[in-house]
């Protein structure tokens, strides 16, 4: 790979470059008129320069993702209408299915995506978490064999979070945060998801149109632009993780975005690369096709066992009574709908020669409680084998005390392999009416899951307005996905007039006397934000209308 600094656009020329020039910053590099930005476009810092932000935010970091955004903006506005539009086709009656446009792509045997990138042949355990300095130095001298280092569901995105998180991710990559290990983690980026803006930065276009940037296009622009070279110099590369993809359309602009941005920055084809989270029921149909899309760039897929559990909600919440769906802790991996998905994940990924890394576990190891612990460490280690003998080369954790764990389980199963993508489960059989299937045997709403989903929602969101996207609640690890269960499942419950066990209805009435009855019995302290959370859990639960994320409304009345 070439490795020298380049001014964007430019191509390797076979020269080698100075030791200086080779450790310099892109943005010490690239401090002159940059070839891509030939249109009168802008972008304007609008937030406050905390500290160091200066040296992310700078102009040649700037003109690099208006670069971006000149080139994407209005691509990622059609493509979220045509999400939009696929959605209207769902509340129509329509259900998701195999593409038979896309036929072709499945039925040809021969294509494969990319190799594994150094870095990632082994990952079997990835650590997830956000970017603030003490989760950082925990992920680096975890063991683990990646961290996700999270600025989508597990970073709440205040601007001191965005832009703080990025000087962390340029520190950790330089070994600048705590002790070092001799064998850090791969470190994979997660970027915001394509419907998420970041308000604190203005993009004006070549008309002179305002609007808030992209956060997706913000977040992946400043990590590649400061840190490729010195992942690349280190012996890993720029890494991300794709979350929130609907469908191929989505990866075709990820790649497109990938190619654009390698080509800007002097980088070889193929230098980055990506693991796609499967985590909507829509793209489970297309998995194949985003694997096909994103082949000279593409990693693996994950299964994201929660945001999967709440697209199926959203997708089918208008839908009727047959797609109501019991308390979230009722439904559980092997549920007939998420075994199938996951089952044809594996497949799939290692048909094509790609990664399949499975689902988060949120469980936090408690020394003051040994008997809770060893029981759930217990179930947890049953899981986690139940991956490694379907055939994942690697599985996600939200907690270093369940790495070991984890780890033993893929151990014994690889057996020395760093993966098992030799595995190809042919026996594998899942159709479209599998990954409907949403009946569960001896399931009910209850009581008690109202109100569970009422504490976690108000609790997360509360904590989540003051700047924490990962909160422990309950013994467990919870991010955005886990609030949009619980807020997404008391909305449907309430639009489709659902029955508790003791066939009482869920009706807003109810649900607002819970929210009311769970905010006053928490503890008060000043300062805190729970009736700014209540405000907002009504507007997401009560209201006639479904937001499709709460970050959006969240981040809109309250961070930006």
């Amino acid at each position: 790979m070439n490795t020298s600094i380049l001014a964007p656009g430019a191509r390797p020329s076979g020269n080698t470059t100075t030791a200086a020039a080779r450790t310099a910053t892109e943005g010490e590099a690239l401090r002159g008129p940059a070839p891509y930005a030939r249109r009168r476009s802008s972008i304007k810092v609008c937030g406050p320069l905390g500290e160091r932000f200066d040296e992310i935010l700078t102009p040649a970091a700037i003109r690099f993702i208006t670069a971006l955004h000149d080139r994407f903006a209005d691509r990622r506005s059609t493509h979220l209408q045509h999400n939009a539009g696929r959605q209207a086709m769902i509340d129509r009656g329509v259900d998701p299915g195999f593409l038979s446009a896309t036929a072709a792509i499945r039925d040809e045997p021969t294509w494969r995506v990319a190799p594994p990138a150094s870095g990632l042949a082994d990952r079997r355990v990835e650590l997830t978490g956000p970017t603030d300095r003490q989760t950082a130095v925990e992920a680096l001298e975890s063991g683990a064999q990646v961290w996700l280092a999270d600025h989508e569901d597990g970073l709440s995105p205040t601007w001191q979070n965005v832009i703080g998180g990025q000087v962390t991710l340029f520190d950790a990559i330089r070994g600048r945060i705590g002790n070092e290990p001799e064998r850090a983690p791969t470190i994979v980026f997660r970027p915001r998801g394509w419907h998420l803006k970041e308000h604190h930065l203005r993009y004006v276009d070549s008309a002179g149109e305002v609007t808030p940037a992209s956060g997706t296009l913000t977040d992946f622009g400043l990590y590649l632009f400061h840190n490729a070279r010195e992942l690349i110099a280190r012996g890993t590369g720029p890494y991300f993780s794709l979350p929130k993809l609907e469908n191929h359309l989505g990866a075709r602009l990820w790649d497109d975005v990938f190619t654009f941005s390698e080509n800007a920055l002097g980088l070889d084809h193929g230098t980055i690369r990506a693991t796609v989270l499967i985590e909507t029921i829509t793209a489970a149909f297309e998995m194949e096709e985003i694997l096909y899309e994103l082949r000279d760039h593409c990693a693996g897929l994950v299964a994201g066992r929660w945001d999967y559990l709440f697209s199926a909600i959203k997708a089918f919440r208008k839908r009727g009574r047959s797609y109501l769906l019991p308390d979230r802790r009722q439904i559980t991996a092997t549920a007939p709908f998420m075994h199938a998905f996951t089952e044809l994940l594996v497949q799939t990924a290692h048909k094509r020669g790609a990664h399949a890394i499975g689902g988060m576990k949120a469980f936090i190891p408690d020394p003051n409680e040994p008997a809770l612990t060893e029981a759930a460490l217990t179930r947890i280690a049953a899981g986690k084998r139940r991956e490694a003998e379907a055939g994942y080369d690697g599985t996600w954790v939200a907690h270093p005390g369940l790495i070991a764990t984890a780890s033993a389980e893929f151990d014994a199963v690889l057996q020395g392999r760093p993966n098992q993508l030799e595995h190809t489960r042919d026996d594998v059989r899942v159709t479209a009416a599998d990954l409907l299937r949403f009946e569960l045997d001896g399931s009910s709403i209850t009581a008690e899951g109202i109100r569970h989903n009422v504490s976690v929602a108000l609790r997360y969101l509360e904590s989540w307005m003051r700047g924490h996207g990962s909160v422990a609640i309950d013994g467990l690890v919870e991010d955005a996905s886990t609030a949009e269960i619980s807020r997404s499942q008391l909305w449907h419950w309430i639009q489709q007039g659902a029955l508790t066990e003791d066939n009482r209805p869920i009706v807003r009435e109810r649900v607002e006397w819970v929210i009311d009855a769970t905010l006053a019995g928490i503890d008060r302290r000043d300062g805190d934000r729970f009736d700014d959370a209540a405000e907002l859990l009504r507007e997401l639960a009560l209201g006639d209308e479904f937001p499709a994320f709460l970050t959006n409304p969240a981040y809109r009345r309250y961070l930006g």
